[in-house]
C-alpha cells in the first residue's frame, strides 16, 4: 500500500507540487468530478507509458485527454458544428468527445493507440482544471490498478497505486464520463456514464444506430489499426533483404524501441517506430524479440496484430 505521506492538499501549494511532478514526466492522481484520474503529460510518450506500467494495464487502450477549454481542445482535434454544440452545452463536465485527431496535434501516439481519433474531455473539477491550465493537456485514465474498482476517494487510489495524489474528497459523480463519437451525420454512444444520453439527444438529436463494424474503434477490435502497409516479421534478430529492422535491447536494428531494454521506453516508441518503418520504403518490417512480461505483453499483443495475415 502507498504511503499516505504522498497525499497533496488541493490548494495552490499542492497543485504547484503536482505540476512539478508532471513536468518532470511523472504521474499524479488527480480528482475530477467523475473519478480520480492517473494523470501524465499527453505530449510525452514516456510519461504516458508510465501510466500503463503503473496500472498494469493489459493493452494500449486509447486514453482520454483532459483539456482546459475548447480552444485548447482545438489544438488536438477537428471540431464539427455538432461537436461545438455538444462542447458548448456540456463542457466543463462529464462528457468525452471522440473526434478526428489533428495531424499536427502535440500528443504522444501512445495516447491514441495509433488511431486517427482522439478522446477529449474538459473536466469541471477545479483541481484538474488548474493543472491542465498550468501544465497543458493531460492523459488520465482512472487512478487504479487494472481490474480494480474505479477510485472516487484518495484512499481508493492509495489502495493500489504508489503515486502522489491530490486529496479533494469524494468525487461528485462517482462514475466515469459518458463517451460519444461525433462523426458525419450525427453521433454514437460509445460508453454510458455520468451524463445522461437523453440530455445529449436533446442537444444533438437521436444517436446513430449501431453498426456491425463501428467506425470508431477501441484497440484490440480491429487488426488493421496496428498494421503497417508492409508485412511484419517478429522475433527477428537480423533483418532480411529490404526489411526495415526495429531493434530492442542488444539487437540494434535500423532504429530501436529501447537500446537499454526498457519496456516503458519501448512502449512509448512503439507506434512512432511503426510509422517510421512504414515510411521507410522497405519491402518489409522486421522486429526484434521483446520480452513477454510487464508492458511487453501489450507491446507483443500490438506487434502480433501488426504481423497478422491480411484478409
Amino acid at each position: 500500500m502507498a504511503s499516505k505521506s504522498r497525499i497533496l492538499l488541493p490548494d495552490a501549494a499542492g497543485i504547484a507540487a503536482a505540476a512539478d511532478v508532471l513536468r518532470a514526466r511523472g504521474l499524479v492522481a488527480v480528482p475530477t468530478e467523475t473519478v480520480y484520474g492517473l494523470a501524465a503529460r499527453a505530449d510525452d510518450g514516456a510519461a504516458v507509458a508510465g501510466i500503463y506500467a503503473a496500472k498494469g494495464r493489459p493493452s494500449f487502450n486509447p486514453l482520454i485527454v483532459h483539456v482546459a477549454d475548447v480552444a485548447q481542445a482545438e489544438t488536438l482535434a477537428v471540431f464539427s458544428p455538432l461537436a461545438h454544440a455538444l462542447a458548448q452545452s456540456f463542457w466543463p463536465g462529464p462528457l468525452t468527445l471522440v473526434l478526428p485527431r489533428r495531424a499536427d496535434a502535440p500528443v504522444a501516439s501512445l495516447v491514441t493507440a495509433g488511431l486517427d481519433t482522439i478522446a477529449l474531455r474538459c473536466p469541471a473539477h477545479a483541481v484538474m482544471q488548474a493543472l491542465v491550465r498550468i501544465v497543458g493537456p493531460l492523459a488520465a485514465p482512472s487512478a487504479n490498478a487494472s481490474g480494480r474498482i474505479s477510485p472516487t476517494r484518495a484512499g481508493h487510489v492509495l489502495e493500489s497505486l504508489d503515486v502522489p495524489v491530490i486529496d479533494a474528497g469524494p468525487c461528485a459523480a462517482g462514475v466515469e464520463s459518458t463517451i460519444v463519437a461525433v462523426k458525419a451525420g450525427g453521433w454514437r454512444l460509445l460508453r454510458p456514464g455520468a451524463l445522461a444520453v437523453e440530455a445529449i439527444a436533446a442537444v444533438a438529436g437521436e444517436p446513430l444506430a449501431s453498426e456491425a463494424t463501428p467506425a470508431v474503434q477501441a484497440p484490440g477490435m480491429m487488426e488493421s489499426h496496428y498494421a503497417p502497409q508492409q508485412p511484419v516479421r517478429l522475433e527477428a534478430v537480423t533483418a532480411g533483404p529490404d526489411e526495415y529492422h526495429i531493434g530492442f535491447g542488444p539487437v540494434a536494428g535500423d532504429a530501436t524501441l529501447s537500446a537499454s531494454g526498457d519496456l516503458t521506453e519501448a512502449a512509448a516508441c512503439l507506434f512512432d517506430l511503426l510509422h517510421v518503418a512504414q515510411a521507410s520504403g522497405r519491402a518489409g518490417i522486421a522486429v526484434a524479440p521483446v520480452p513477454n512480461h510487464g508492458l511487453g505483453l501489450a507491446i507483443n499483443d500490438r506487434l502480433a496484430r501488426a504481423a497478422a495475415p491480411r484478409g
